[in-house]
């Protein structure tokens, strides 16, 4: 009996001087690793033009059909992105998401990319669901907010070139 009650305190007496295992979440966050999917987020470029080009690949990309995307005519006069198009609405259900990343995939300019932010909480449905206001990061230091003015000719291609698509 005393025995057992010597061997019980000895692992108490273990474990009382290792670090522990639980973390005091809200305080203290625990750090994702880099393979992590969580809140997407909406790219700009250093411009400040936004990298969505509204294309809706992301959203017949998605499984779970999260993804609402209406696309709109881009103009010299009012530019939102270097394309033809750009998403004037965006919306993401994150009910619906299963953060696979296969709308991060099949994005042909890298406009949306599933961050480490997992802090998602709603208290009814309707704010779940995320806009474009939400989603978009906000511009760069050096860059100007949208809607643009820019000369006419200038974006011309409608996915600019990328340094580095890997």
């Amino acid at each position: 009996m005393i025995a057992e009650l010597a061997k019980g305190m000895g692992i108490t007496l273990k474990h009382f001087f290792q670090t522990p295992v639980t973390i005091q979440y809200p305080d203290v966050q625990r750090p994702v690793r880099n393979r992590f999917k969580g809140r997407h987020e909406l790219k700009r470029y250093d411009n400040g033009l936004e990298k969505c080009i509204g294309c809706s690949l992301c959203a017949a990309a998605c499984p779970a059909d999260a993804i609402f995307v209406e696309a709109a005519e881009n103009t010299d006069d009012e530019r939102y992105s270097p394309g033809e198009r750009f998403a004037r609405v965006y919306e993401i259900n994150m009910l619906r998401c299963i953060f696979c990343g296969y709308c991060e995939d099949a994005c042909p300019t890298e406009a949306i990319v599933l961050e480490h932010n997992y802090e998602l909480s709603f208290y009814d449905r309707q704010s779940a669901i995320y806009t474009k206001d939400m989603l978009i990061v906000d511009v760069p230091v050096n860059g100007r907010p949208t809607p643009q003015v820019v000369e006419p000719g200038v974006f011309t291609k409608a996915i600019p070139e990328m340094e580095n698509p890997a």
